[in-house]
């Protein structure tokens, strides 16, 4: 293996779920109300608002007033990324490990379906970014979002050095993500927990 290619939210962070669940309990908004939102734009729109967000295809203020406009009840998303970057935190032991093996030769990159406008935040989350990861591909300015195999082949692209899909290890925290990286001819860890992981990892590598 020449490469390893590791997602952000869920797998160098803690799990996106408690960000989720701790901006319900301060908005009253239950997350059961939240889906049936999106579902709603999603069949009002002809898309899933969320993942056009994350391929930078709408603004962020489009995406929460298409979600209001469902949720109804003045219910209010505008304090959602305060809220959620509030509570989501690095996990430092996955870190450490991306450094690892960028110190032992690997190459490195971070594929993350993201929103342009959340830039900022997540990367204030991971100041060593550009230390750790020589390519970063950010599915809202790319225009692709994973499980799209194209965002895949157009990281692999990007490491360059002859890297091949055969060559990486892909980790993310989403199996569907995981199913589409191992398609393309790539070795998926699906990430559980951290111990779990850099074992897997590991054994991938070795």
């Amino acid at each position: 293996m020449k490469a390893v290619i590791s997602d952000f939210g869920g797998v160098l962070t803690t799990p996106l779920g408690n960000a989720f669940a701790a901006w319900s309990r301060e908005s009253g908004i239950p997350l059961e109300d939240l889906g049936i939102a999106m579902a709603a734009a999603t069949e009002r729109h002809g898309h899933h608002p969320l993942f056009v967000l994350e391929k930078g295809l709408i603004t962020q203020g489009e995406f929460i007033a298409q979600i209001e406009a469902e949720l109804g009840q003045g219910r209010d998303l505008h304090d959602m990324l305060d809220v959620y970057f509030d509570h989501l935190e690095r996990n430092p032991e996955m870190i450490d490990l991306m450094r690892d093996l960028r110190g032992r030769g690997l190459r490195m990159a971070l594929l993350t379906n993201n929103v342009r406008e959340w830039e900022p935040r997540w990367r204030s989350l991971l100041p060593e970014l550009d230390e750790v990861f020589e390519v970063v591909v950010d599915s809202a300015f790319v225009g692709m979002r994973k499980p799209e195999p194209e965002i895949y082949t157009l990281t692999v692209e990007r490491l360059g050095g002859g890297v091949v899909a055969g060559d990486c290890v892909f980790v993310d925290d989403i199996e569907l993500n995981c199913e589409a990286a191992r398609e393309l001819g790539m070795t998926a860890v699906l990430f559980k927990d951290t111990g779990q992981a850099r074992a897997a990892i590991e054994r991938a590598l070795s």
